[in-house]
């Protein structure tokens, strides 16, 4: 294997998610990234080997993109290193490094990552900056796109030592669970300082009127923030992410409909 060919790796990885389908998730994609690895080791074969040699990576496979790279990494290795009759080992690492490995990538670059990436956005958007967007799109994809190949090359130059660290000092669940201690505190952050749900109404009682925000700053400042963020929380949870986009939407119409109306500000 040569660097060249771990370079093809990397811009295969890019298109990984366009063939996904719901029988075997990322199959294709994971197959056509190996196809730089297999064409290097097999090009000599014959073709029930080299057909042989592609089945092995058309087989289920459901990971985070940029911690497949890690994966696509060390199989290249795997593959390289192992005789014909070992390529079972090739599979069973594979699927092993799938649920760790896209748990690691979730809470590092998903949860974590994206999340101070869009609060710095954020910041910048809520003053009229047209750079927030841009400044958000540029640092989380500067990280996104280093890190794929740094892991291809990483898992590669590694291999199964890589592995053999990990299951023996267990730093991927330690990893995993701090990432996602930071998420949570970057969320709660971003919600304490960005949203911000207020209403004007007022209650008149005889010749004195009083202001409803007022009487719920007293008791609980931004208790309506509050009330928004967990009944967010709640729905997204209980639909499981899938109505995500969705929920988005309807947020942006009722807070647009209910300022409107003089209920919301």
């Amino acid at each position: 294997m040569t660097k060249k060919d771990l370079n093809r790796i990397f811009w295969n990885l890019q298109t990984m998610s366009f063939s996904y389908n719901y029988e075997k998730m990322q199959m294709i994609g994971f197959a056509h990234c190996m196809t730089p690895v297999l064409d290097r080791l097999y090009h000599d074969a014959d073709k029930e080997t080299r057909v042989q040699a592609m089945n092995r990576h058309l087989e289920f496979f459901n990971c985070q993109i940029n911690a497949s790279a890690l994966i696509l990494g060390v199989t290249a290795a795997m593959e390289e290193k192992t005789k014909e009759d070992e390529k079972e080992a090739v599979v069973s690492i594979k699927a092993g490094l799938m649920g760790p490995f896209a748990g690691l990538g979730d809470s590092l670059l998903k949860f974590t990552w994206m999340s101070i990436c869009g609060s710095i956005g954020a910041a910048f958007a809520l003053q009229g900056n047209i750079i927030g967007p841009i400044l958000m799109f540029l640092i989380y994809n500067i990280v996104n796109i280093l890190t794929k190949y740094f892991f291809i090359h990483y898992g590669y130059n590694k291999g199964v030592d890589l592995i053999e660290q990990s299951k023996n000092s267990n730093i991927i669940q330690r990893i995993s669970n701090l990432a996602n201690v930071v998420g949570v505190m970057v969320l709660g952050s971003l919600i304490a300082t960005t949203v911000k749900v207020s209403t004007p109404l007022t209650i008149n009682v005889g010749e004195q009127s009083v202001k409803i925000q007022e009487m719920f700053d007293k008791v609980m400042p931004n208790f309506l923030t509050l009330m928004f963020a967990l009944a967010t929380f709640f729905l997204v949870k209980k639909f499981q992410v899938k109505y995500t986009v969705t929920l988005i939407l309807s947020v942006i119409a009722i807070g647009v409909i209910l300022s409107v109306f003089g209920i919301l500000k």
